[in-house]
């Protein structure tokens, strides 16, 4: 099953936890039962309208994800990480 390593300032929801493990197969399915287990997570992935908010990237199994983020695959033992982008001025 795929993990969803989760970075430090999006833990609010998940009461700390910096790993869930989930049973999907693609980015949005895993964001999607985070969300299903730590009501709150989504809110700071998705806008309003449900795309993937601006300053949030994910990686799987290191590797940037860059287009069609929501429907890329992920396997069983893939690493889907998700990173806070942060600007600074």
């Amino acid at each position: 099953m795929p993990k969803v390593l989760i970075p430090p300032p999006y833990r609010g929801p998940t009461h700390g936890e910096g790993e869930v493990t989930v049973t999907a197969t693609t980015i949005k399915e895993c964001v999607d039962i985070v969300e299903d287990r730590f009501p709150g997570f989504g809110a700071l992935i998705y806008t309003a309208t449900g795309d993937v908010a601006d300053f949030v990237r994910f990686f799987v199994n290191d590797e940037l994800v860059s287009v069609n983020v929501l429907a890329t695959t992920v396997g069983p033992n893939d690493e889907v990480k998700v990173l806070a982008a942060i600007a600074g001025g």
